[in-house]
């Protein structure tokens, strides 16, 4: 395979959310980046669409146009459970919907305007370290160099990757599928909502294109008991709650088919494997209850950027880079996923859920503090 004459000072594996804001960042101070990604944007992907607050003003300093785009804000809350109770809440910070059609294909737009390399239907084979600042990346577009390898591949992590510890190659972890619809509904725009069924739950809110997103979560046990059929599943487990048989029917779908994701586990893995920096899901998948797993990967692209722009300026060593990146990702992260597994065990459950949410219906208070765990400050 052909060697490309340049080396770039950062190769990004993956231009989903986290890869193509880190990119941004890092062609914005001067450091030549070179973007592999699988897919030829604008594409959908598997996701709630829903974004808190806490991004916005990153994302309109990356020069996203939030304001020309009129995205819904959003600053209603109902949860619901199985047996038809709803919760309704009131959200301090919020958030807005976006789909991630227009968002990545906007973020591309803006770091193509900023001079990265974007390698469209790229697959990459094989990464080789020859050493701390030399990588090899063979790809499908031919071999490249570059002094750094970040790596936003997603949820599922190449085998050229090596994470060695069992628990973080998920052994007996649950599994799980995401399912996502865009459907025309009536359902207010400044309001998102999280509805409970065995074993899962569904999120929906509005987005660009006069659209809602409509995306849930559930087991794998949960498709495999209903022949592996979608709609026979979402009959059988979905409608018995209420206000999903509700959406289901009474929607309009934009397309009959659903995007869907298999295989998905949730488990902190590291920042760093083999030499590659790594971030968004690729450094561990984020439960939906931790907050948004969207802003959690635009969070760590700014702390990985703020590291690898120090070393670019020689104010700290790329060892130090690394630790400081781990520092910083533990930080801002570690208590918001843990408080998120604890929630999404009281969820998914008939009577359990029912319970719980009527009891926080009498305390907004308390209500306040969960949804504040599982959210950061703006950045």
């Amino acid at each position: 395979m052909e060697m490309q004459a340049k080396k770039y000072d950062c190769a990004i594996i993956g231009g989903g959310l986290a890869g193509l804001c880190l990119a941004i960042q890092l062609a914005g101070n001067g450091i030549s980046v070179v973007l592999f990604e699988k897919n030829q944007y604008p594409f959908h992907k598997v996701c709630g669409e829903y974004i808190s607050m806490e991004s916005f003003d990153f994302l309109s300093e990356l020069g996203l146009p939030l304001e020309k785009l009129e995205v819904p804000l959003i600053n209603k809350l109902g949860i619901s459970s199985e047996k038809g109770f709803m919760l309704e809440h009131d959200l301090k910070m919020g958030g807005f919907g976006i789909s991630r059609y227009s968002l990545d294909q906007n973020l591309f737009r803006i770091a193509s305007e900023k001079g990265v390399a974007i390698l469209q239907h790229c697959r990459v084979h094989d990464v080789q370290q020859h050493d701390p600042e030399n990588f090899t990346i063979a790809t499908s577009h031919g071999n490249f160099r570059s002094g750094i390898v970040c790596g936003s591949y997603g949820k599922y992590t190449p085998s050229f990757i090596n994470l060695r510890n069992e628990a973080e190659k998920n052994t007996g972890s649950a599994n799980y599928i995401g399912v996502k619809y865009h459907l025309k509904t009536n359902l207010s725009p400044d309001r998102i909502e999280l509805h409970n069924f065995r074993d899962g739950y569904c999120g929906i809110s509005k987005v660009d294109h006069d659209w809602h997103c409509l995306c849930y979560l559930t087991t794998s046990e949960n498709l495999l008991k209903n022949g592996k059929d979608i709609k026979r599943m979402e009959e059988n487990v979905l409608y018995r709650n209420p206000f999903l048989k509700s959406y289901f029917t009474n929607s309009q779908f934009v397309s009959s088919q659903p995007l869907v994701i298999s295989n998905v586990h949730f488990s902190k893995k590291k920042t760093q494997a083999e030499g590659v920096f790594l971030l968004g899901d690729a450094a561990g998948s984020i439960t939906p209850l931790c907050g948004n797993g969207m802003s959690m990967g635009m969070r760590a692209s700014k702390l990985l950027a703020n590291e690898l722009i120090r070393f670019y300026r020689k104010e700290q060593s790329l060892k130090d880079a690394a630790m400081q990146y781990q520092s910083e990702w533990n930080k801002a992260f570690q208590n918001r996923i843990m408080a998120g597994s604890y929630l999404q065990n009281l969820f998914g459950k008939r009577n359990l859920t029912d319970i719980t949410l009527k009891l926080l219906s009498k305390s907004p208070a308390l209500t306040n503090k969960l949804v504040s765990l599982t959210h950061g400050n703006r950045f």
